[in-house]
């Protein structure tokens, strides 16, 4: 019997079969296509007693939570009612041959225009975790975000006692100003933007800011209660240190990755991140409230918002007392490296049978990315003088190539219909053409080059991608993000890369796996992945003033041989430039 072939001829028959494959697969089993919509709105919002109105999804600041399970099929209905141009971003979303709802304007869609729409219609497949959408326009993001909240398959636990409840947190950044005239302003003068005026927990500032301690956010607890914080950093330009007083975090998920856990009392999130922590109320608590606090962790030679804000932890039934009375948990100082070195060491793939990480070993194609600001000579000058440095404009590149923006189409368009003269240069340097002292002295020739130019890579490379900061205008972090792409952080850094003995100690076992890392400041970190999701994927600085300032390239994945391995035609109503 053992060598006998059954046949299933009957339409019955073979559905019973192509079930039985669906219910052998925990992502698609119980798969269901959920929908939103998403009204592009002005609003009228009140923050620091400034009234102004502001970009909203839906008329809501943050914009609404987005819930589904992996597996799911995500349709996202946008009707742009305001008179700037608009697209979304799936932060995260690893939008396997669907990248046309990847969102990045100019990259895989021209800008949905005021009165216009367009439906986003991707899956999730293969992730689970905390990611988050956001505008990717300009700066419109400053107010257009919101959680996406990846549910694990029905039947399927976390691996990790569940949680009393979930809840999402995103900390963001207020301007008073209107940041699309404050990023207007900057790249009219040359000089750096007005910073932010202060930092927000779910668009709410909190008591440490002026006329705001009604503006407060609150998480209530009760005694002995496990809740579980799924945290976004959805700042503009702001990496941030986040601490509760008197209270342990455990951290179990990264990106939307489960980690080994381990405990901290003070984390780092870069712009783009996400963490899901774990928080114990305690038994008996000693206080009725207590401060959560996040506060910026920068580098920078040029001004920023070196402000703290808070919100409250509060036990339930007591009454707290007033939230501005409350003491603020110890962070660090706003430029305390080793702090966030510290912090970074401890993340590790979950790496069990159930979640396996699969590191690239070999590698078939090796880059070497400088990565930091420049400058451009003072072409237009602005009353006499440009307000960069020594009257030069800032400027921001990898590899010397300041990433410059299509116009007239989007380059997955250009990919799409093999139409690249005039758009695109398949010649994006694999290492800098003149190497120097990344982190030492300067070079006396700080100008940068431009072009829009991305690297080719057949379908399935194995790559690695050693990202160094340099410190042509002063060292900083930068957090670099990866479109359609998680990838594995191999290595890490101070001072210059050095392959002859920093190869040799990566971790291949259990790094940690992402879609967002920070370059540490004066120094590198390594990545590996796959490129094994047909399209035109960015990769650029989540500083939006360095995006803004071409800190950005992108890699240009072909197809397969397979059918599906191949990027599929566009949607009917993908926007027209």
């Amino acid at each position: 019997m053992g060598g006998r072939r059954l046949r299933c001829a009957s339409p019955a028959c073979l559905l019973l079969a192509v079930a039985a494959v669906v219910l052998a697969m925990p992502s698609l089993a119980g798969a269901r296509t959920r929908r939103y919509t998403f009204n592009v709105t002005m609003a009228t919002v009140t923050r620091l007693c400034v009234t102004k109105s502001i970009p909203t999804v839906n008329g809501r600041f943050p914009g609404p939570k987005i819930v589904v399970r992996e597996g799911d099929r995500l349709v996202v209905q946008v009707h742009n009612n305001i008179n700037n141009n608009v697209t979304f971003h799936w932060h995260g979303v690893r939008q396997l041959r669907s990248g046309w709802a990847d969102g990045p304007s100019f990259i895989t869609q021209c800008p949905i225009r005021p009165g216009q729409s367009y439906a986003y219609d991707f899956r999730i497949v293969g992730q689970r975790g905390t990611l988050w959408w956001h505008a990717h326009f300009s700066w419109l993001r400053a107010t257009l975000y919101g959680p996406l909240v990846i549910l694990p398959p029905r039947g399927v636990p976390y691996p990790f006692p569940k949680p009393h409840r979930e809840v999402p947190l995103m900390l963001g950044e207020w301007f008073n100003a209107d940041p699309e005239a404050v990023v207007r302003e900057a790249l009219r003068t040359g000089g750096g933007p007005n910073v932010s005026d202060a930092y927000t927990f779910n668009g709410l500032p909190g008591p440490t800011y002026n006329c705001s301690a009604a503006d407060t956010f609150k998480l209530k607890v009760r005694p002995g209660r496990t809740y579980m914080l799924r945290l976004v950093n959805a700042a503009l330009n702001d990496e941030l240190f986040f601490a509760v007083a008197n209270h342990t975090l455990t951290v179990v998920q990264a990106d939307a990755n489960y980690v080994k856990p381990f405990a901290a009392t003070t984390l780092v999130i870069s712009p783009g991140q996400t963490i899901d922590v774990l928080l114990t109320a305690a038994a008996a608590p000693s206080a009725p409230a207590f401060a959560i606090a996040v506060a910026p962790y920068t580098n920078t030679v040029g001004t920023f918002d070196n402000t703290t804000a808070s919100a409250v932890l509060e036990y339930a039934p007591t009454r707290p007392a007033a939230a501005r009375s409350l003491p603020l948990p110890a962070l660090p100082l706003y430029n305390d490296t080793s702090a966030v070195a510290n912090f970074s060491a401890n993340f590790r793939s979950l790496a069990s049978a159930e979640y396996p990480a699969r590191v690239p070993t070999a590698v078939d194609r090796k880059f070497f990315f400088a990565v930091g600001l420049g400058t451009d000579p003072c072409q237009s000058r602005v009353n006499g003088t440009c307000q960069g440095p020594n009257g030069t404009r800032f400027a921001a590149s990898m590899n010397n190539v300041s990433f410059v923006m299509p116009r007239t189409t989007s380059l997955l368009q250009a990919h799409y219909q093999r139409r690249y003269a005039g758009v695109l240069m398949a010649n994006f340097p694999a290492a800098p053409q003149r190497p120097f002292n990344y982190t030492g002295a300067p070079p006396n020739n700080t100008f940068v080059s431009h072009g829009t130019r991305v690297v080719p890579l057949r379908f399935n490379t194995t790559v690695e991608v050693v990202l160094q900061d340099t410190s042509i205008l002063g060292a900083e972090s930068h957090p670099l993000h990866l479109h359609g792409y998680d990838f594995f952080v191999v290595g890490q850094g101070f001072g210059n890369y050095d392959a002859a003995n920093d190869t040799a100690r990566y971790n291949l076992v259990d790094p940690v796996q992402r879609n967002t890392i920070s370059v540490p400041t004066a120094g590198w970190v390594a990545i590996r992945f796959v490129a094994d999701n047909p399209g035109v994927w960015l990769m650029h600085c989540h500083l939006d003033v360095h995006l803004s300032w071409g800190l950005s390239m992108a890699w240009l994945v072909n197809d397969g041989p397979r059918p599906n391995q191949k990027l599929p035609p566009p949607p009917s109503d993908i926007p027209r430039c």
